[in-house]
């Protein structure tokens, strides 16, 4: 998949290739027109009244105007004075994603800077140099200045960097790969630094494991539902109609379409003396349907991000030079609280329905915990004990980051987002419930092959198929962890959905 940059903006899908995928990236004519149109008035205004960011200091020090010979200086000393992060360095996928959004931004044409400098950036990542980021620094407004910076500072062939897995001085990244130190000039260092790209690139990635997910935790909820010899019935279309949250008909539809023609349900239909099941297995399509409408909130807050430019100031068309606080990233770090909340419930239901077919007393004639020989073995019972722990992070992560602000600049940006904690948090949310789902997949898969010579139907006989592939079906006592592993790997494979809606339909 190959990427133009052609100043309009970018898609959550083109984020992902270029982040995970190492898709290429090209500016496009179109894009270094806007550009160079752009410059044209920052050179302008280089001569005329002082103006922030072109011929002043920054933030506090927006008072004090530079003189010409000492601009250029400035811009660099920004980047060199910006790049103040400290901790173990963010993820290369989220480096990627943040490089590829700023040279984004500046290919909009509303930041100044010249073509060339939205080229170094695609440089970057078109070689496959990823900048160190450390993980402190950003408060998300003005957006993720320290982060930026530290992308930015390899650009002037200096600092950390990391290139097929080897760290190494930028400078010789850059030589290796061909490529020129930057010079930059009025206003650019600024307009690498003043955005919301890291929090965007992170969204972004979330937003899209969060679909996955979100399919995958009904796969899981309908396998639990046959090895709990639980009924569909709570799920059906007219019952479902009767409330009208989009999300929650989705979820009901894919629970209906991966249960059809189950013998297991069937089993029991007319002689089961329980006349409803517990919430966690009836009322699954209520929370993963719920938690489907809150990512379509996050996926909008991503979408307008995406098609819009950040930066301060910004150049109009009519040639006028704005500061506006485009840079604040309440938007994002709204979108990110809310959706870590609606993951973390989806993991706090699947649980409750984990422990509920390891529990003799509520499994409806299952084992203790599953256990070959209760007793001797343990079975599946501290899988639990794990889940359990996730999930209890995930409600310490679920305190929301972009309530919090604290002061900075000396007073001047007084009021920030905090939106980079609130989409850290987010992504280990989600890689926690990819965990508890995979423990639930291997529990419910146990469960249903513990009610042999009875099957399941065919979309979740072929996931509980695919996991077998990869995980043992019931016997004594083996270390658990490595299967737990191959589980959680197989839920982030694209093949293990793709095979199951090979055997049973669509599924959204």
């Amino acid at each position: 998949m190959s990427i133009d940059l052609n100043g309009s903006g970018v898609s959550i899908a083109e984020v992902v290739a270029v982040a995970r995928q190492y898709s290429p990236v090209t500016l496009t004519p179109a894009a270094t027109e806007r550009m160079a149109t752009a410059r044209q008035i920052v050179e302008t205004l280089a001569e005329g009244e002082p103006t922030y960011g072109v011929s002043t200091g920054f933030g506090a020090l927006a008072t004090v105007t530079i003189p010409p010979d000492r601009r250029a200086a400035l811009q660099e000393a920004l980047v060199r004075s910006h790049a103040a992060g400290m901790g173990p360095s963010v993820e290369t996928e989220v480096v990627r994603a943040m490089v590829f959004l700023r040279a984004r931004t500046l290919a909009m044409g509303h930041s100044g800077a010249r073509p060339v400098v939205a080229e170094s950036l695609l440089g970057l990542i078109n070689h496959g140099i990823h900048p160190l980021v450390p993980e402190h620094g950003s408060l998300g407004a003005s957006g993720d200045l320290a982060p930026l910076a530290h992308g930015a500072l390899a650009l002037l062939g200096e600092g950390q960097v990391e290139v097929g897995g080897v760290l190494q001085p930028a400078s010789q990244a850059l030589a290796a790969a061909g490529l020129e130190p930057l010079a930059l000039s009025d206003k650019e260092g600024l307009a690498l630094i003043n955005g919301t790209d890291a929090i965007l690139g992170m969204l972004c990635l979330a937003v899209h494991d969060a679909e996955v997910l979100l399919t995958t935790a009904d796969v899981t909820a309908a396998l639990t539902v046959e090895g709990a010899l639980a009924t569909d019935r709570a799920f059906a279309a007219d019952v479902m109609g009767l409330r009208l949250h989009p999300g929650q008909t989705v979820s009901a539809d894919n629970l209906r379409q991966l249960l059809a023609g189950s013998p297991l349900v069937a089993s029991h239909r007319d002689d089961d003396l329980r006349v409803q099941d517990a919430y966690s297995i009836r009322c699954t399509p209520q929370v993963n349907g719920a938690a489907r409408d809150t990512l379509a909130f996050a996926r909008t807050a991503a979408i307008n991000e995406l098609a819009s430019a950040i930066d301060n100031p910004m150049l109009l068309s009519d040639g006028r030079v704005e500061s506006c606080g485009n840079f604040h990233a309440a938007p994002l770090g709204f979108a990110a609280d809310f959706l870590a909340i609606a993951l973390s419930e989806v993991g706090a239901i699947a649980e409750r329905r984990i422990d509920r077919l390891l529990d003799k007393t509520r499994s409806h004639g299952l084992p203790p915990f599953l256990a070959d020989d209760p007793g001797v073995d343990s079975g599946l019972m501290i899988s639990h004990y794990t889940v359990a722990a996730m999930c209890a992070e995930n409600k310490r992560l679920c305190t929301p980051a972009s309530v919090d602000s604290l002061p900075t600049s000396g007073m001047q940006e007084d009021h920030v987002s905090m939106a980079w904690g609130a989409a850290r948090k987010l992504r280990k949310v989600a890689d926690n419930l990819r965990r508890i789902l995979a423990v639930e997949l291997v529990v419910a898969g146990r469960a249903v092959d513990l009610r042999a010579p009875v099957v399941p139907a065919a979309g979740t006989g072929a996931a509980l198929a695919a996991l077998r592939h990869v995980v043992d079906g019931p016997g004594s006592d083996r270390h658990l962890a490595p299967e737990l592993a191959k589980a959680e790997a197989l839920l982030a494979d694209h093949n293990f959905l793709a095979a199951v809606r090979a055997a049973c339909g669509p599924l959204a």
